[in-house]
């Protein structure tokens, strides 16, 4: 997606209901277009059936039943500016699992870009550095 889209992804924290993306604007497309994109290829991934042990799927329904929504119907975005303001939202981002109770923190959810700004490593998904 971040290929197609050209865009740049700056942090991000997927929690059990929704996801934060920082992301820096592409040449392709602008944001909505690109949130649309991602969020109609991974409903589409979690909807096929599972294949082999351990797969993950939301194909739970019957033939015929409509399935359910996975995604909520819109997002909210914020126009980051400064430095100062890309910080406050990555601590804010990175944050959110510590203030849900779901762990001690930051550094202990898998599912962020906290040790890329902590350490310099990757984690799960590769992010873009950006000035």
């Amino acid at each position: 997606m971040r290929e197609r889209h050209e865009f740049a992804l700056v942090g991000y924290v997927v929690m059990p209901e929704h996801v934060h993306f920082l992301m820096k604007e592409g040449v392709k497309g602008n944001p909505s277009y690109v949130i649309k994109a991602l969020k109609q290829c991974v409903s589409r991934d979690l909807r096929k059936p599972t294949i082999g042990p351990g797969g993950r799927s939301l194909a739970f329904t019957k033939r015929g039943e409509e399935l359910p929504r996975f995604w909520q119907p819109r997002f909210y975005d914020f126009n980051v500016y400064t430095n100062e303001k890309k910080k406050e939202k990555l601590l804010y981002m990175h944050g959110n699992p510590v203030r849900r109770g779901l762990v001690r923190h930051p550094g202990m959810w898998r599912w962020s870009s906290y040790w890329f700004y902590e350490r310099g490593e990757h984690g799960l998904v590769k992010i873009d550095p950006v000035e």
